[in-house]
């Protein structure tokens, strides 16, 4: 475990001496533990030079212009920031309070077509929480309203990935997946059997390649269908919250015949047939906490799923341990699966490169390298070490406040 640092106090006063608002995300941090994938690597005493928000060059002896606002990292541990799948940060604050939750509808006349882009809140008090723990970005995913026992839609609606950075504009991609639930669940929302779900998804996505028509079987509405179309065409990725061993094969069957973009979601039982997985080249968010079946459907949910898929050749990104208040935990989920077998540089990645090469935004962020946005978190320690915090967080080349609605509260209500 590395030795544990104080926090850097004078940074927000380093940076606010600069001269305009470009100059403030022009600075370098330097004597830094890099610690990111891809080319950079880990490098014991690096660098990484920030040019207006994005990193202009990164590893062992770079050199730093005349006049750029300097960072002393003191050898502490410098990672991408970290981005989270699964989750439901700007459009949820309590999950009891049904006012403050809009990621799922019980409108019968949308299904595809609810789109989470609408409802995010930027003021959310979630994003700051998660902020703390590293996060930078997030998968924004449509939920399941499930109050009318009789209505029968397969599909949740279209993920969104947002910035965690303070400001208005959070929205960094909208229609990054369209999300689907299976097995016990999902059979229970379509028919009550899996042999029907499969059925009818596939002749939902028969109607679908077919010219519009007035009026559609199966609940759906006109814009469900269009909905849909991206999903078809492969430039949409198919998000298939999916369990049982059996169920992820059949998935695997339904992405052959259609030729779908699949992203496997929850997967416990994915070990099972991970050669088939890694085969089929389809990428699984996971949660590697999960080990202690809910229902049927994980009575084979293990601690070595992720190391399991990773050995097999499965990309892997790893997710917190809910969709909101605990988001921040993924990087201690990812710990847990380092101490399970994965290597300890897939389990950074798994946080870090890994989701952002599943949802194709790998060129813009996901690791410490040129021409990326400087998402960056120095840490106290060892990032995946549950009492390591974040001393400073960057992103797009601007740093965050380290607060919370939370730790406000906390410092008004302690004097």
């Amino acid at each position: 475990m590395q030795r544990r640092l104080p926090v850097f106090t004078g940074l927000a006063l380093a940076l606010a001496a600069t001269a305009s608002p470009v100059a403030a995300q022009t600075f370098a941090i330097t004597n830094a533990h890099l610690l990111t994938p891809g080319p950079v690597g880990e490098v014991e005493n690096g660098t990484v030079l920030v040019r207006e928000g994005r990193i202009a060059a990164a590893g062992a002896n770079i050199a730093v212009p005349s006049g750029v606002c300097t960072i002393d990292a003191k050898g502490a541990t410098v990672t991408p920031g970290l981005i989270a799948v699964n989750t439901a940060l700007g459009l949820l604050e309590v999950s009891s309070v049904d006012g403050s939750v809009d990621n799922k509808t019980h409108n019968s006349g949308i299904s595809a077509s609810f789109d989470v882009q609408y409802g995010l809140n930027p003021a959310s008090t979630l994003i700051p929480i998660a902020r703390l723990g590293g996060v930078t970005h997030a998968v924004v995913m449509p939920d399941y309203d499930d109050s009318d026992k009789e209505r029968e839609l397969p599909f949740a609606g279209k993920a969104a990935l947002i910035s965690l950075g303070e400001g208005a504009a959070i929205l960094h991609r909208s229609g990054v997946g369209m999300m689907l639930e299976l097995g016990e669940d999902g059979a229970a929302r379509i028919g009550g059997s899996r042999a029907a779900e499969f059925v009818q998804l596939r002749q939902i996505f028969d109607l679908a390649r077919q010219a519009p028509r007035d009026e559609y079987p199966f609940e759906l509405s006109q814009a469900d269908v269009a909905a849909l179309k991206p999903v078809l065409a492969g430039t949409m990725p198919l998000i298939v919250v999916v369990h049982r061993a059996a169920d992820i094969q059949q998935v695997l069957k339904l992405a052959r015949d259609y030729k779908l973009k699949i992203i496997l979601s929850g997967a416990e039982e994915a070990w099972r047939v991970a050669d088939e997985i890694a085969a089929a080249k389809v990428p699984v968010l996971i949660n590697p906490t999960s080990n202690i079946p809910a229902n049927f459907d994980m009575l084979g949910a293990s601690l070595q799923n992720a190391s399991i898929l990773k050995a097999a050749g499965v990309e892997i990104a790893i997710g917190g341990n809910d969709a909101g208040h605990r988001v921040r935990e993924m990087r201690y989920n990812a710990g847990l699966a380092v101490s399970r077998g994965l290597p300890y540089a897939a389990g950074i990645e798994a946080l870090t490169l890994a989701p952002a090469r599943i949802f194709g935004v790998a060129d813009q962020m996901g690791s410490i390298a040129p021409g990326k946005a400087a998402d960056i978190v120095i840490w106290d320690g060892d990032p995946l070490e549950p009492l390591t915090q974040p001393t400073a967080i960057f992103i797009a080349g601007k740093e965050q406040p380290l607060t919370s609605r939370a730790t406000e509260l906390g410092k008004r209500y302690a004097r």
